[in-house]
């Protein structure tokens, strides 16, 4: 089985966000951050926080969530605590709060010595990372946290598996079976989209993709309308485009990212959690005799088991491997994971 490769990023972050979160929270007899990890070189550009001291950077910011919206927030297979909460997700949200208000500010700045008054500017922020390892749990739980600050309390969360081309035109190109892969999605149609949203432009409109059916929904789509902020989730959204001969502009869907997060794991674990996942909705939704998947119902346990693994074997880690893992090192922030989900460091750039 695949291992993971070393931790070497290169990470963008406000250089005072961080200090102000960091000096805030720090008291007698508080821990510095770890300065690198253990097998990362000496030269990584990273801030590494263990988790107790990434805690401590929560200071005095309130849980705003309670008990049941904890539990309406957990994945199929991810069962989040309220302890992740606190530790993990409340510092991270008042970071966030410090570059939204810095951002907010900048622009305000700008706006005044261009000499004209444009309206607000959403901040963007990106979520990456394998299939199964809790990409969206990470982006609802954070919609749902940065919504309740009072300086930005619209938040928008889009996936851009609504990205992704229909089964037909996947099958006339022959990408059924690297669905998920960098060409299988509209990118051109994504970019749009997310400069409509940057510019401030009133209704932006994505496609909306079903896991039920496996593919778009003809004619529907999900709006955003000028966000303060708008959370994008999916596998590919640091993949960088090819560089163009004689430096021509060609935009990557992350120049519209204000901050990003990769959710890092052992492609051991991600296995283990595919095929879980997998499993437990063979049980539930591929039930449904309109399901996509509902042939899997009709397989043995092991059958089921073999056809999951085999999936995620020749398409999911292939494409970890290829695309997804490659682009770690362009995240702003990397929340590490080892078993039942547990975030045990979290990686900040330093400037």
């Amino acid at each position: 089985m695949t291992k993971r490769q070393p931790v070497e990023t290169t990470l963008h972050a406000n250089e005072a966000a961080v200090s102000a979160a960091t000096a805030s929270s720090r008291r007698p007899g508080a821990l510095e951050p770890t300065q690198q990890l253990d097998h990362a070189p000496m030269y990584s550009p990273y801030l590494v926080f263990s988790r107790n001291e990434w805690a401590r950077l929560r200071a005095d910011t309130p849980m705003t969530l309670t008990p049941e919206e904890i539990d309406q927030l957990s994945g199929v297979i991810e069962e989040l605590r309220i302890e992740d909460v606190e530790e993990i997700y409340l510092p991270l949200s008042r970071l966030l709060n410090f570059y939204v208000a810095a951002a907010q500010e900048l622009h305000a700045v700008s706006a005044k010595f261009l000499g004209h008054s444009e309206g607000k500017v959403p901040f963007i922020i990106g979520v990456a990372g394998s299939v199964a390892v809790g990409k969206s749990t990470t982006a609802r739980v954070l919609r749902a946290l940065l919504a309740r600050w009072p300086n930005h309390p619209k938040v928008d969360l889009m996936t851009t598996d609504g990205f992704l081309y229909p089964n037909h035109e996947l099958e006339r190109r022959g990408l059924m079976n690297r669905k998920g892969f960098p060409e299988s999605f509209d990118t051109a149609r994504l970019l749009d989209f997310l400069a409509a949203v940057k510019s401030g432009r009133g209704n932006a409109e994505a496609p909306v993709y079903s896991h039920f059916n496996y593919d778009i929904l003809p004619g529907q789509f999900v709006r955003t309308a000028n966000p303060d902020i708008l959370i994008v989730e999916g596998l590919n959204v640091l993949q960088p485009a090819r560089l163009p001969k004689g430096g021509a502009a060609i935009p990557f869907v992350s120049d519209f990212f204000d901050f990003s997060i990769y959710i890092d794991a052992d492609p051991e674990l991600l296995e283990d959690w595919y095929l879980t996942r997998f499993m437990r909705l063979r049980s539930t939704a591929f039930r449904d005799p309109g399901a996509y998947f509902h042939r899997y119902v009709t397989l043995s346990v092991d059958e089921a088991q073999q056809r999951a693994l085999e999936l995620w074997r020749t398409i999911n880690l292939k494409n970890l491997e290829e695309n997804i893992l490659p682009t770690r090192q362009r995240a702003s922030l990397i929340l590490t994971k080892t078993a039942n989900h547990h975030v045990t460091s979290v990686a900040l750039r330093k400037l």
